[in-house]
């Protein structure tokens, strides 16, 4: 099995976001993000469209596709806060924190009614070593249908040091939901086994990863199977056999040497596999940021502590934002880690994180998050 080695280069964290005009992110006003983000709020108040987001500016930087992002979600009006007759425009700007010093990333996406489609109407990069000393931008060639920063990365100086570490953080954003459990699943196919060099987003590949493992990193292998173990005690192993190139997601039991395919599978089980992989690959297979729309769905109590405590243990080397309707797996986490999304009367939502001094005297008196969460102490307070 041909598997390419490399360690990619950590290029940073993502420190701030500004964000204006995107869905029902009408106002998002210098967002100060923690390496780990856990994101609550009630059904529509816009958890998921943060993630959504960096969905966006992966695909600008990713291959150049803006155009085809905004068509593959409803068009350029959809995209736009109560659409392109309230607001003609996106803007946004991105900090990134590293070790030489701050990286900011803005941008504008303008609306072009004659194709329902957006274009960059500007585009800018700046490198600020000192917060107390602002650069001047750095303004890209527009307007464009597609990013130019990419472009840019590949030329030679400061700010573009910064272009191509913001390119590499960026690009390498990955979206993780694992909630497609259905008949057609990709992760119920067998697959090829060369496509192992990083997990798919919707899991699709988890056997070909685990066959991995198992031959280049059996102890990393042996404990996703004594986590799992630890929720499905009946589970025993994996069972990965390869047919012409491809491979199944199988597994025995304890108690039969009968196999099991992914289809004799419950739903829960699937997520868990696919999460405890997750959370235990190396370093060099994961993104330097990860997002996790409600990862918790279909889980036993038991499985999301153990999937949040592999997550506190991942945050320490990658970012990672998670979006989750979950009690249980609030409580697993810090104040420091929540950021409350609220729907406001005008339809927009507002993230804020929250200030611990602020209900240090209700956590004193054992109260959870999630007890102040669901009595809505924290919604009313923000």
């Amino acid at each position: 099995m041909n598997v390419q080695q490399h360690q990619p280069e950590r290029s940073g964290k993502i420190s701030a976001i500004t964000i204006q005009g995107f869905r029902n992110l009408a106002h998002i006003e210098q967002l100060q993000l923690p390496q780990l983000s856990v994101l609550i709020g009630s059904n529509g108040a816009g958890k998921s469209t943060l993630i959504r987001f960096f969905s966006l500016v992966g695909s600008m930087l990713r291959g150049q596709r803006l155009q085809e992002f905004v068509l593959r979600h409803g068009g350029g009006d959809d995209q736009l806060f109560m659409g392109a007759k309230q607001t003609p425009q996106i803007q946004a700007n991105i900090q990134i924190q590293s070790e030489q010093g701050r990286h900011d990333y803005t941008f504008e996406l303008s609306y072009n009614p004659a194709q329902d489609s957006l274009y960059l109407s500007r585009e800018a990069v700046r490198f600020v070593p000192d917060p107390s000393d602002l650069a001047p931008w750095h303004e890209l060639p527009m307007p464009a249908r597609e990013s130019q920063l990419v472009l840019a990365s590949a030329e030679k100086g400061r700010v573009d040091h910064s272009s191509a570490l913001i390119v590499n953080l960026l690009q390498r954003c990955a979206t993780y939901q694992f909630h497609d459990t259905s008949e057609n699943a990709y992760i119920k196919k067998p697959w090829d086994i060369e496509d192992c060099a990083w997990l798919r987003d919707d899991g699709g590949n988890l056997a070909a990863i685990l066959y991995r493992l198992q031959h280049s990193d059996a102890k990393r292998y042996q404990l996703i199977v004594r986590q799992i173990q630890r929720v499905l005690p009946t589970f025993a192993e994996f069972v990965l056999e390869p047919i012409h190139g491809k491979v199944a997601l199988r597994w025995r039991g304890r108690a039969s040497h009968k196999s099991f395919g992914a289809h004799l599978t419950s739903d829960g089980s699937l997520r868990l596999f696919s999460l405890l992989t997750l959370i235990n690959l190396p370093s060099d297979m994961l993104p330097d940021v990860l997002f996790l729309d409600e990862p918790e769905l279909g889980l036993h109590p038991h499985a999301i502590t153990l999937v949040a405590a592999g997550l506190k243990r991942l945050s320490h080397q990658h970012q990672i934002f998670i979006a989750t309707q979950s009690p249980h797996m609030v409580d697993c986490f810090d104040v420091e880690n929540i950021i409350v999304a609220k729907l406001t009367n005008d339809g927009a939502t507002t993230l804020n994180t929250l200030q611990r001094s602020e209900y240090q005297q209700w956590l004193d008196e054992e109260y959870q998050l999630s007890d102040l969460w669901l009595t809505d102490v924290i919604g009313s307070n923000v």
